[in-house]
């Protein structure tokens, strides 16, 4: 989701709802304690200079049960980093501490913003000899046939 569909989506809703990938809720309490905008320039195993750029938000929880992050209020804080920070519009990552430190995606459903998993995977897979999982899977189904011979 991008930073200015985030800020859309909270404009529609009366409180701050975040559901974990398990389906359980992140605590009513919890704090935006940073937001901000990450450039990474990297180079990936096939020799390619890539640049991505990620709008961060770190969600925490503490002892403060009574705390409630007002939409207003976090729209307000998205405003001043936009502002203080110049950051752009971008895609969403939240962290989130679980075993350690978790990075989500963000979706919107039913009034709430769930934290989506993402995956790590190869971005030069036609460079590094790693053959499709497609490709794989047939070559696998037509050795292992019934009528294969190998068997």
């Amino acid at each position: 989701m991008l930073l200015s569909e985030f800020k859309d989506k909270l404009k529609t809703v009366t409180e701050v709802t975040f559901i974990k990938p398990d389906g359980k809720n992140v605590p009513a309490h919890f704090h935006i304690t940073e937001v901000g905008q990450i450039n990474k320039r990297f180079i990936d195993c096939g020799g390619t200079v890539r640049n991505e750029h990620i709008i961060s938000m770190q969600l925490w929880e503490s002892i403060d049960f009574w705390h409630k992050l007002e939409p207003k209020k976090l729209i307000s804080i998205i405003d001043l980093s936009i502002d203080k920070l110049n950051i752009e519009d971008h895609e969403i990552e939240i962290e989130y501490q679980a075993d350690t430190i978790g990075k989500y995606g963000v979706a919107f459903e039913n009034g709430n913003f769930i934290l989506t998993t993402k995956n790590t995977t190869c971005l030069a897979s036609d460079k590094c000899g790693i053959p499709a999982f497609e490709k794989v899977k047939d070559t696998v189904q037509s050795c292992c046939s019934p009528n294969s011979g190998c068997c």
